[in-house]
């Protein structure tokens, strides 16, 4: 169940401007693998996402069974809670692994945008929608007899980030970073301090503080 606490803090992420003051903060803190490959990109410009991991597992599949290739998936759609982020590792790189009604359900049942290491579809629908989509590419193939879902909120890896249930995830023009949900609190208290920082170095440079003076002043740049 969502709690007030984790929904306030999913809304204080969508607050952060930009993915690189978390990604700082994560590199500071060791974590210095929490960025997916730049080639999954926001399907609309400007686009930002904020939200909890569900996690969704794929692999290849010939299989043309409508109770084998799409009754998993409507399980998943089925099992959205608000402030859900659909990131999906499918292992696959011939099909759609999401689409306009899919899109459509998860909107309404609250999730807040999908991350997917693979293809999406009806895109010009998912843009009407306003559904925030980073992908690496989109394609008209369904997934009838290319693709299936093996299993949903468990562990994936994309390139070398590792993603659990629930781990955080905040998306915008630079990529997508994730964080671990044992740190979000922290790294996002963090981030808010890192930002109202910089807003003050910002300020400086504009009345003509020498660069250094303000690193020096504020400790970053």
């Amino acid at each position: 169940m969502n709690t007030p606490d984790e929904l306030n803090l999913i809304q204080r992420l969508a607050n952060i401007p930009y993915t690189g003051a978390l990604s700082d903060i994560l590199d500071e803190r060791g974590f210095r693998n929490q960025v997916l490959p730049p080639e999954i990109q926001s399907l609309e410009p400007g686009t930002t996402l904020a939200g909890r991991a569900l996690t969704i597992l794929g692999e290849p599949s010939l299989n043309m069974d409508p109770e084998t290739i799409f009754l998993p998936f409507l399980r998943m759609l089925g099992d959205v809670r608000p402030g859900d982020v659909l990131v999906s590792e499918p292992r696959d790189s011939a099909a759609a692994h999401l689409g306009e009604l899919s899109s459509e359900t998860a909107k309404f049942r609250g999730a807040r945008g999908a991350v997917i290491d693979g293809g999406a579809r009806d895109t010009d629908y998912i843009r009407k929608l306003g559904f925030p989509l980073f992908a690496r590419y989109k394609t008209p193939r369904d997934i009838a007899g290319r693709w299936r879902l093996v299993d949903y909120n468990v562990p994936i890896k994309i390139g070398a980030v590792h993603i659990n249930p629930g781990d955080f995830i905040l998306g915008d023009q630079d990529g997508v970073i994730v964080i671990p949900r044992a740190e979000a609190e922290e790294v996002i208290t963090l981030a808010e301090q890192v930002v109202a920082t910089e807003n003050q170095v910002r300020k400086a440079i504009l009345e003509g503080v020498h660069p250094v003076d303000a690193f020096n002043q504020f400790g970053r740049f």
